[in-house]
């Protein structure tokens, strides 16, 4: 027997998957940590032990591998005292689709492969679409927040060639794109990929709390202008990765408009706004953007990968199509998504939001949103009445920054705690929080992007800190800490 699927081994097929979810169920409903905590050196040697090479040992031993190997050093998101990243539980529906999509395993780049599912992924880019405010607005699917800024910028780059004129040659070294220094490294790396200068990428000053100052841009686009360049393109952040502020969109499309520059919002993070019902109004003016990024694997808690692009425009997509006899002929009337993808075989990851939304419903979604915006802020409180803990900033979204002081500590040791507090708790597997660099300093990040998780469960995360930094401090190690 072949291990494919097919009608023959349909019976094979059910008891694998049964066999598949069961080992995640069990570790699910047993993981009490994040991690296991095993080391870098232990992981290593788990991983080149097995032979590759050899004879297959059968499919039941291959997942009693996977349980041991993968599993059981899995990073699991869906524990609170997971707080790291910008990685969410996943919503059961969307499991359950993932397993469907992968099984028939489509691609969504021609219609004839396809088919229905084309239809599908159409129609929540529309949703989607008006849910931004976008009437008549178009996108696809792609596979995260960096793909989807890149093909953003691609377009505004055809665009802003439209609208100048003159040659590739003269004009690539004149573009400048506009961003604040919070915005995701993925502007600076598409102008390198887009052939942009090494200067390309122009940084606004933003109000202090890392949110980009409208009259700064105002200035900025002057000044480009003035020097003899050409703004490309401006990047608005709805939810900046590390301080989870938003832009003030609608002021900034203003200025867009007022110098005829395209606008683009990486709504990756913030995208959960599009569903809440709370906090719609934090992203006030998206409606005015040129094109937008959502990553539905973030506030949607969908299972990665799943983000789009969408565009104002429809005509805009077409500035990227590419044409090949064997793929898309001209004469084809299929709607054919690689018309606008910057990809050729393409997943169909609509089909988990869709299942999701018809599920749970928009609101649904929405609400789990809120709950963490909600949980942020109660954290962020907390930590600010604690004298052994310093808040640094407040978030609009999910994510808490902050700082540990034992007493007696002084500012180049706390600064110094940072990575050390990180890494003992990284490496204990008890709890996962991320480090970052806010004007100048070092300070710790919680991103919250679990409903379930309470603040008591966020008070543990902080205690363990605490405890981690008075131990290294106790143990006076001027290697480690100062």
């Amino acid at each position: 027997m072949r291990d494919l699927l097919m009608s023959s081994t349909v019976t094979e097929y059910t008891d694998l998957l049964g066999q598949a979810t069961g080992l995640v169920a069990a570790r699910v409903a047993s993981v009490t940590q994040p991690f296991s905590g095993a080391s870098r050196a232990e992981l290593q040697h788990l991983v080149d032990v097995v032979d590759l090479g050899s004879a297959g040992v059968g499919t039941a031993e291959a997942l009693r591998e996977v349980d041991e190997l993968f599993l059981e050093h899995a990073i699991w998101f869906h524990d609170p005292a997971y707080t790291a990243h910008l990685n969410c539980p996943v919503a059961l529906p969307a499991v359950a689709a993932e397993a469907i999509l992968a099984a028939v395993n489509p691609s969504v780049d021609t219609y004839d492969q396809s088919t229905v599912g084309t239809l599908m992924e159409r129609r929540l880019i529309a949703w989607t679409a008006q849910r931004i405010g976008f009437d008549h607005g178009d996108g696809v699917f792609t596979s995260g927040g960096t793909q989807s800024n890149l093909h953003a910028l691609l377009l505004a780059r055809e665009w802003a060639l439209a609208q100048h004129g003159g040659s590739r040659a003269e004009l690539l070294p004149r573009f400048n794109i506009l961003a604040t220094a919070s915005s995701h490294f993925s502007v600076e790396k598409s102008a390198l990929i887009l052939g942009l200068g090494d200067d390309a990428v122009v940084s606004v000053p933003d109000d202090g709390e890392g949110r980009m100052d409208a009259a700064a841009l105002a200035a900025s686009l002057a000044a480009i202008r003035a020097a003899g360049r050409i703004p490309m393109a401006v990047v608005a952040t709805a939810g900046t990765t590390d301080r989870g502020v938003i832009d003030p969109v609608a002021a900034i499309a203003e200025h867009c408009d007022a110098h005829e520059v395209w606008l683009h919002v990486d709504a990756a993070y913030g995208c959960g706004l599009l569903v809440s019902r709370r906090h719609r109004d934090l992203i006030r003016g998206i409606e005015r953007a040129r094109s937008v990024t959502v990553d539905f694997h973030k506030s949607f808690f969908q299972p990665v990968s799943s983000s789009a692009i969408v565009v104002r425009e429809p005509e805009d997509l077409a500035a990227a199509a590419w044409h090949a006899d064997y793929l898309n002929p001209l004469e084809n009337e299929e709607p054919n998504q690689v018309d606008k993808s910057l990809q050729t075989t393409r997943r169909f990851d609509a089909l988990k939001l869709w299942t999701t939304l018809r599920a749970i419903g928009a609101d649904g979604l929405g609400e789990l949103f809120d709950e963490v915006i909600e949980l942020a802020r109660v954290v962020g409180d907390e930590i600010a009445a604690d004298p052994e803990l310093e808040l640094v900033g407040r978030s609009q979204l999910s994510t808490v920054l902050f700082r540990v002081r034992p007493e007696g500590a002084d500012e180049q040791t706390q600064d110094a705690l940072v990575a050390q507090v990180r890494r003992v708790l990284f490496e204990s597997g008890r709890a996962l929080v991320a480090k970052t660099v806010i004007d100048g300093r070092p300070c710790l990040k919680l991103t919250l992007l679990n409903p379930e998780a309470s603040a008591a469960d966020i008070r543990r995360v902080l205690d363990l800190v605490k405890d981690a930094a008075a131990a290294l401090v106790d143990l006076r190690d001027v290697e480690v800490v100062a």
